[in-house]
């Protein structure tokens, strides 16, 4: 006996959960829901990439997104077509992934990117020398493509003289490797880039992932089209979860952003293997809700509750309260 059919011995004896739950493996994360704001950021990224190729320009693109947008998914799915190569002298990375240290120096940052190029002494040396590192191995791994993710980090620091010196090493180190690059982070990161003019000049055209959204006719359309292609890949008998009225419930669930549709699904078919039931129900969907999003919710607030009220989960204290709207940046100066 492993220590999971042990584990399981122990919760059957005080719950109704199956021994076996028959979709443990299962996640919709697993699928790219190829919509279109995420068909538009990839066509910015690969249009970049490419541009530094053939023209040999380093070009620059920020992206921003709320949390759980699908900002991480989009850059790692970019990733997966041009893979790392182990040839006999080097490993070429053709694209880079770099995610900002929280509270970020120079030295720290110097170190995640020497991290992300696989250098086993990473953490030796001082800032100059790590840099002179990383302009080795940028050339040497034949990095076309350099992305820095979380880069709102900087902000969040509230440390403005360590910003503004991280951000002018950033691109002081861009223009040497002349290699594009792609920012991904908070809407918030719009206000790092401008701190530094030069910066901000080179990223100048941000691009917002948008969440879904259900205002128009043809925003519920493409809502209720990603909701059909999750259907289909469910592994048990549901409801149509593209259906006006259960698709609107999914909206205000998730607020339009994807991750949250996720953990939703995710959780409902979770449960229903847990407890060996063969079909999923509404009743699962607000179990999940309640286990992923809300741990609180009242009942008439629960989107999946028949007799719940229907409106965005916006307010103090609920879900999505917290939300960073990029036209506050707009006109914003950098402090």
């Amino acid at each position: 006996m492993n220590a999971f059919d042990k584990l399981f011995g122990i919760f059957s004896r005080n719950t109704n959960l199956k021994k076996h739950n028959p979709h443990a493996s299962f996640s919709i994360r697993s699928t790219i829901v190829q919509h279109g704001s995420f068909c538009d950021a990839l066509r910015k990224v690969t249009t970049l990439h490419q541009r530094g190729l053939d023209a040999r320009i380093p070009g620059g693109l920020l992206i921003t997104g709320q949390t759980g947008s699908g900002k991480t998914t989009l850059i790692e799915y970019y990733r997966s077509f041009f893979p790392r190569q182990n040839l006999e002298d080097r490993t070429v990375t053709p694209v880079l992934i770099v995610t900002t240290p929280e509270s970020p120096t120079v030295k720290s940052l110097a170190e995640a990117i020497l991290i992300a190029l696989g250098d086993p002494v990473a953490s030796r040396g001082t800032a100059e020398e790590k840099t002179r590192r990383i302009n080795h191995y940028l050339k040497e791994c034949r990095i076309e493509l350099l992305v820095i993710d979380e880069f709102q980090h900087f902000l969040d620091s509230g440390k403005t003289k360590q910003a503004r010196k991280v951000t002018d090493w950033l691109k002081n180190l861009f223009n040497i490797s002349n290699v594009p690059v792609v920012l991904v982070g908070l809407p918030r990161a719009a206000m790092v880039v401008r701190m530094n003019p030069q910066l901000q000049r080179r990223f100048s055209a941000p691009y917002y992932l948008k969440p879904f959204s259900f205002e128009k006719g043809k925003d519920q359309l493409e809502f209720r089209g990603v909701l059909r292609t999750i259907h289909g890949s469910l592994p048990l008998p549901c409801p149509e979860l593209h259906e006006a009225n259960l698709a609107h419930r999914f909206f205000i669930a998730s607020c339009g952003l994807f991750d949250y549709l996720a953990k939703i699904i995710d959780r409902a078919v979770q449960i229903a293997g847990e407890e060996g039931h063969k079909e999923l129900t509404q009743q699962h969907f607000a179990r999940a809700f309640k286990d992923e999003v809300w741990r609180d919710v009242p009942d008439r607030l629960n989107p999946f509750n028949p007799k719940g009220v229907l409106r965005p989960l916006t307010k103090l204290g609920e879900p999505f309260e917290i939300w960073d709207d990029p036209e506050q940046y707009l006109h914003k100066r950098a402090t």
